[in-house]
């Protein structure tokens, strides 16, 4: 393939947002890049990913695959249903032709990037936490080349395979506009913490949060609080002092991030990448129901390079958020060093970098 022609791409990716919004960001690259070029999404039946994508005019085919289960006779279903997930995959994908194929994590990939391998087009997956998934761990030994987020992930795969691209959900935050404090009924020239833990919010740190609200009553910044749409009712009945605002959800969420002085989250790769890349100061909250602890081992990469604070939900109380909180939003001289911190790297410019990976892949056919 020539630089000018227009991409074939199979692209696969499942379970997650972390996983489906870096495959879309890869996707409008390529568009952006190549307007012409022609995709095929390969995702779950029973996941997100079939109510999203769709909605984005990409083409979908669904397969039936599961994940590696703790009880073994569940998973003479899942080997049954791999088997019978690589057969369509090898069908779509000799039937589509690309000139490649890209996996963006979720067990969904595992049939498909191996399909790919097995027909002999060129291979690619996006690891975006720093723990590796199992898929991409067993990939890692078919694949052409492996794009990682964290460079503590190198580790899991081959040396000579792996490329450091960072995560295209950093990119994309750089690309929305901004929202104004007022907004949402702010003091523009008060100091504004923003408090979410994902889209779906996570109910034992919501309730932590919900008996921490009375305490911000006195305090001289304000509080936004996304409760992510499950939890919005059971936190709206609650007395809010009037320096705190409660919402279901924020469309574009990174609108408003570039007009928070302190962020309280998740450790999810996405969020993680959008913090580093607007350099937002943060108080990381690790998910424990996760794979592997996983969000633990990402916000650790960033709590050692000295661009983060964490508390562990087990220690997570009413008392140690707003101490945690104060001690960073009033003092300038530490929100200051996690900035300059997270302005280390630079804008790695992600979405390019892979882009120009996946290039280079092709043309060396």
């Amino acid at each position: 393939m020539n630089i000018g022609e227009n991409m074939r791409v199979v692209i696969s990716a499942g379970g997650s947002g972390g996983h489906i919004y870096p495959a879309l960001a890869i996707i409008n690259k390529i568009k952006e890049m190549e307007p012409n070029s022609e995709f095929l999404y390969i995702g779950t039946h029973n996941r997100m990913e079939k109510d999203i994508i769709p909605k984005y005019n990409i083409p979908f085919e669904s397969i039936e695959i599961y994940g590696i289960n703790k009880n073994i006779f569940k998973n003479f279903k899942t080997f049954s249903t791999f088997i019978k997930s690589y057969k369509r995959c090898k069908k779509l994908i000799g039937e589509f032709n690309p000139d490649i194929v890209i996996g963006v994590g979720g067990f969904v990939t595992g049939p498909t990037l191996y399909a790919a391998h097995k027909l002999g087009y060129k291979t690619f997956i996006h690891e975006q936490n720093s723990i590796a998934g199992k898929a991409n761990k067993f990939l890692s030994k078919f694949v052409d080349k492996i794009a990682i987020s964290f460079k503590s992930s190198a580790s899991y795969f081959p040396n000579e395979k792996v490329v450091f691209t960072g995560n295209p959900c950093g990119d994309n935050a750089l690309e929305t506009g901004v929202l104004d404090k007022n907004s949402f009924g702010f003091d523009e020239n008060k100091k504004l913490v923003l408090i979410v833990m994902g889209s779906q919010g996570a109910s034992t740190v919501n309730d932590i949060i919900v008996s921490t609200l009375p305490k911000f009553g006195d305090k001289d910044y304000q509080v936004l609080f996304v409760t992510g749409a499950n939890f919005y009712d059971k936190v709206a009945n609650n007395d809010i002092p009037s320096n705190v605002k409660v919402v279901p959800f924020i469309e574009n969420m990174t609108r408003i991030m570039k007009n928070v002085d302190v962020m309280v989250t998740r450790a999810g790769a996405s969020t993680l990448a959008e913090i580093e890349t607007l350099r937002i100061p943060s108080i990381l909250i690790p998910s424990p129901y996760v794979p592997n602890n996983h969000q633990y081992k990402n916000a650790l990469d960033l709590v050692n390079d000295k661009k983060a604070l964490m508390i562990e939900e087990k220690y997570l109380n009413p008392n140690t958020l707003i101490n945690e909180i104060d001690s960073l939003i009033n003092d300038d001289n530490k929100l200051n060093m996690l900035k300059t911190n997270l302005g280390k790297d630079g804008n790695i410019n992600s979405k390019e970098l892979i882009y120009k990976e996946l290039k280079k892949l092709i043309d060396n056919k």
